[in-house]
């Protein structure tokens, strides 16, 4: 079969014999790593670490004993400029944050577009996206220790965390410290994870989405914080802020963690979904749902629209820069959230009153009327548009998550507020939206794959030189049990530095031809996929040597007959086989707990300043009273 050959010293010389130019090909790929980092660039990257965070220590405990001033200055500026209202313990840390968050967002989906279009890394060290990754995260971690280390000589609010018996930290600097710690830890469970099970090559790899959850979750502590500055702030009156800074600052915060929460669907962004379509309406509706409904309520009346404004020019940005314009890399499409948002704001104006039933109810609008315009954008700006194939399935996704973010957007801003319902009702709905999610998204997560299909492949060369080969194709499907019609079905050529996504035209039943040529040269790996309902199948047509991996170069004849098999085992062909199930199992148990902890957590934090700080009066600007019923 093609999967997997070890190399041995007779099986590599006839090929630097035979091709050198292939030879030097094959050798050049042995520098990329493919089940862990080299030990050096560890060791670099460890003390890197321990240094910056040796140096924060010094720094923190310098301005807790008086002997350091830096920080004291820097908080004062703060509070007089963009954190005014506030005390210089939320509003130092409150731009710090913004500004890692930023700064992570664009290393992250640099980095993903840089896996997506060149493979792996030579080494952590040796990918420039990893950097503003790294900071932004130890920013955000940063940006906690901040707010805990800040308040000398005093107690930062009547919901403030004792640390020690003179040293209390506001709950939200403590929360924003683990998240960000969470998401940090990230990075060397990561490169254990490949040493154990091999690169998985997926956003949704476990350590993964400890990057992604930590730094977008971190957005909720931020939010913390700024209401418990918001409560022990005593200053003058002249330099208490607008109404409009009121709102600017808060519907900031809302639309930074619409884009915190968004960062999950990035595969379905660049067109590399490993999973199957109907989790992307069900991630758009649960972020739609959490951070529309919370800017609905926390913001005021079109703070929907405001938070979706500000993910646009955040996230639109950050396509724009790490795209073809600017830095050179792949193009990240962007789902809208605009109707998403007019479905909120609509709703408010008759159950602004009644939070939770305002988020159930928002919730079901963004997973119909969101749903279908999310449906049409697709069709314009995805390169998998969604398929009528997920239009019942989808929608009840879409719904699910929808209500399940609506309600925990709901009391994300009750809780802000001072005014979450009684803890029976809260904790009900909480574990109710939580365990919504869940089964949606292990209903998306049982796939199978097709058995005794056959694809017979007819090639056409376009360009004939090895190097630069590429080729039109004609496909025919054989089997008595081959479904006649896929949901969709295309051409997927990646990691040969680009990325090449076409749909197969249908001639007939079970025979389809290529829309456009195809990469068979060089790293390219192409396949084509299959995705109808629970099926996600794939068919490899052409797949480089990896010495990395102990794999052979699969070629591509001009005919050729394969099976259709598991999509998983060619675009992860670097997870490695024979590892026990048990272990994947119980390491996977581990990254969850440790995630349910930090939601958690911040839930702990909501309700902590909701119980124990006073409800805030209504916003100049003609904001509802709400109550607390649902």
């Amino acid at each position: 079969m093609w999967d997997r050959v070890t190399y041995t010293g007779r099986d590599a010389a006839p090929w630097l014999a035979d091709d050198p130019l292939r030879g030097l090909r094959v050798l050049a790929q042995e520098a990329r790593p493919a089940g862990g980092a080299a030990v050096d660039q560890i060791l670099i990257a460890s003390g890197g670490a321990a240094l910056l965070t040796a140096a924060l220590l010094v720094l923190g405990w310098g301005h807790r004993s008086g002997r350091i001033s830096v920080l004291a200055r820097l908080a004062a500026l703060a509070e007089r400029g963009p954190g005014r209202g506030v005390p210089g313990w939320a509003a130092l840390p409150a731009t710090v944050a913004m500004l890692s968050l930023i700064t992570a967002l664009l290393g992250m989906y640099w980095d993903i577009s840089l896996h997506i279009s060149h493979g792996r890394d030579e080494g952590p060290l040796a990918n420039i996206a990893h950097y503003p990754i790294l900071i932004g995260l130890f920013g955000i971690f940063t940006a906690g220790v901040l707010a805990m280390v800040l308040p000398r000589g005093e107690r930062p609010g009547a919901a403030a965390v004792r640390i020690t018996r003179g040293w209390y930290a506001p709950a939200g600097g403590v929360l924003v410290v683990g998240a960000g710690f969470y998401a940090l830890a990230g990075f060397p469970l990561d490169d254990l994870w490949h040493r154990i099970f091999g690169q998985d090559v997926t956003l949704w790899g476990p350590t993964h989405l400890m990057l992604i959850g930590g730094a977008g979750l971190s957005l909720i502590g931020m939010m913390i914080l700024e209401r418990e500055g918001r409560a022990a702030w005593d200053g003058p009156a002249g330099q208490a802020p607008t109404a409009a800074a009121r709102y600017v600052r808060r519907g900031m915060h809302a639309g930074g963690l619409l884009i915190g929460l968004s960062v999950f669907q990035a595969e379905y962004d660049f067109g590399v979904p490993q999973f199957r379509l109907v989790h992307q309406p069900l991630l758009i509706a649960l972020a739609a749902g959490c951070a529309l409904v919370a800017a609905r309520l926390w913001v005021g009346r079109g703070g929907a629209l405001f938070a979706v404004l500000f993910y646009m020019l955040i996230r639109g940005g950050v396509s724009v820069a790490v795209g073809p314009a600017v830095i050179g890399e792949l193009w990240a499409s962007v789902p809208l959230y605009f109707a998403e948002a007019l479905c909120v704001e609509l709703a408010a104006l008759a159950l602004a009153r009644r939070p939770l039933a305002l988020g159930a109810a928002a919730g079901a609008l963004i997973g119909t009327a969101g749903f279908g315009a999310e449906y049409a954008w697709s069709q314009v700006a995805f390169r998998l548009p969604w398929t009528t194939d997920i239009l019942a399935e989808g929608m009840i996704m879409a719904v699910a998550g929808g209500v399940a973010g609506g309600l925990c957007g709901a009391m994300l801003a009750e809780g802000l507020e001072g005014r979450l319902p009684r803890p029976a009702v809260s904790r009900t709905a909480f574990a109710a939206a939580l365990l919504g999610v869940a089964a949606a998204v292990a209903n998306g997560l049982v796939i199978d794959v097709p058995r005794d299909v056959r694809a017979t492949v007819t090639l056409t060369d376009v360009q004939g030189d090895a190097a630069h080969r590429t080729a039109h194709a004609r496909v025919v499907f054989s089997s008595p049990g081959h479904p006649d019609g896929p949901a969709w079905a295309a051409i997927t050529g990646w990691q040969g530095k680009g990325l090449h996504v076409e749909p197969l035209i249908k001639e007939s039943g079970g025979v389809y031809r290529t829309s456009a040529p195809m990469p068979l040269h060089g790293q390219w790996k192409t396949l084509i996929r299959l995705h109808d309902g629970r099926s996600l199948a794939g068919v490899p047509l052409y797949l480089p040597a990896d010495p990395a991996i102990g794999a052979r170069e699969l070629p591509a004849p001009q005919t050729f007959t394969r099976e259709v098999q598991s999509e998983r085992r060619i675009l992860q062909r670097e997870l490695k086989t024979g590892v026990p199930g048990w272990l994947w199992l119980a390491c996977s148990s581990v990254v969850l707990a440790c995630t349910l902890a930090l939601v958690l957590a911040l839930g702990w934090g909501v309700a902590r300043v909701s119980r124990i700080l006073r409800p805030e009066p209504a916003a100049p600007a003609g904001r509802e009273r709400q109550g607390t019923g649902a």
